[in-house]
């Protein structure tokens, strides 16, 4: 018995994949431009609707197609205006995308994958284990959702102007999957971003970050979160693999044919762990000699964490101190904290295949046996 071919959606293609799609159909590839326009600019999923195609071929992609964006399962808006959404995939696994509205711009952080494996030790996202990527139509599928609940202009301005893969998960460790949503977001068949705002941030995946350069051009940023190895290892575990040096020399790189571009460098700051004059003067001497911008990011505290946040006036202190070291440096302010939507803050629901949040419940009731 010959089994069914499931539908494809056709969120899980950029514009050379549903040409390629309408050109094994038989038909005219210039049908994927028209297919697009009617998704992104007209936020439309239903293939009766698309006016523009005959009838014969809206019924074709009946059979063999669909538009299926993720489920919104909840909608929270902070008191700052910050809005999050838990969007849902089925089998149990949602993730956080969060839309942060500013005078003249709007940001739009979202994930690419269910979880993170990376565990990163000051991260909420990190601390709930792993279950899965994500495909390309649930990750352009949170920007198609965000845009539908916001409106795609307020007062003649564009509501979502810019977009960050700084939600859940490691984009690089998603690759296949995420550069086509980069393609919709850049391309003016879908979002029209310019690259410049559009930003995916890695947590130093060095073949990711090569292979990027490669294949597509948009903003990069870097968790840093410590200016030398020993302690970027205890925050950050990935850097035993890909250390600071090989990490600096692919962003190196990343820049090297961009004019007028830099790499973003997020630098979360703890209290008694990475603020100390030394960590930022480190800092200077690190990346003095690379186009880049510092962004210096008050922790967010969530359930469970041993780290707090660094006091005002040592954030302060340590801006001052790479700031006269030539460094471009921004304080980032806490948005969307009562609805736990800040950074580092997002957690979503993960049925962890790696068994991290079972580890750690276990070694903590171990700690207390032990008091």
């Amino acid at each position: 018995m010959t089994a069914i071919a499931s539908p494809i959606n056709l969120l899980d293609l950029d514009e050379a994949g549903l040409r390629a799609l309408f050109e094994s159909m038989g038909e005219k590839p210039f049908r994927a431009q028209q297919v697009l326009k009617w998704i992104y600019h007209q936020g439309v999923t239903d293939f009766a609707a698309m006016t523009n195609l005959g009838v014969e071929l809206r019924q074709k992609l009946q059979q063999v197609a669909v538009i299926e964006p993720p489920r919104v399962l909840s909608e929270q808006v902070s008191v700052d205006g910050t809005t999050k959404w838990l969007m849902g995939f089925g089998g149990g696994n949602a993730v956080e995308t969060v839309f942060i509205p500013e005078p003249g711009r709007g940001t739009l952080c979202i994930s690419s994958q269910v979880g993170c494996a990376l565990n990163c030790t000051f991260c909420s996202t990190g601390a709930q284990g792993f279950s899965r990527n994500l495909r390309s139509s649930e990750i352009i599928g949170q920007v198609w959702q965000a845009a539908r609940a916001l409106g795609h202009e307020r007062n003649g301005q564009r509501r979502i102007t810019n977009v960050v893969f700084m939600g859940m998960g490691e984009p690089l460790l998603n690759f296949d999957a995420v550069v086509p949503a980069l393609s919709l977001l850049r391309s003016d068949l879908g979002f029209g971003l310019a690259a410049k705002r559009v930003t995916l941030s890695t947590a130093g995946l060095v073949p990711g970050i090569d292979r990027l350069r490669d294949t597509i051009d948009v903003a990069l940023a870097v968790s840093l979160h410590a200016p030398e190895d020993s302690l970027r290892e205890s925050l950050v575990p990935l850097n035993r693999k890909y250390p600071i040096k090989e990490l600096m020399r692919a962003c190196a790189d990343y820049v090297s044919d961009r004019h007028k571009r830099s790499v973003t460098f997020e630098y979360t700051l703890m209290d008694g762990v990475n603020d100390h004059p030394e960590h930022a003067r480190a800092l200077v001497k690190l990346l003095r000699r690379l186009p880049s911008k510092l962004n210096l990011i008050p922790f967010n505290p969530f359930p469970g964490t041993r780290y707090r946040c660094s006091p005002d006036e040592r954030i302060r202190a340590f801006q001052s101190i790479v700031m006269e070291g030539g460094l471009i440096a921004t304080v980032r302010r806490t948005r969307g904290e009562d609805i736990d939507a800040a950074c580092g803050q997002l957690a979503g629901e993960v049925q962890d295949r790696t068994r991290l949040q079972e580890r750690r419940r276990r070694a903590a009731s171990l700690v207390e046996v032990g008091r």
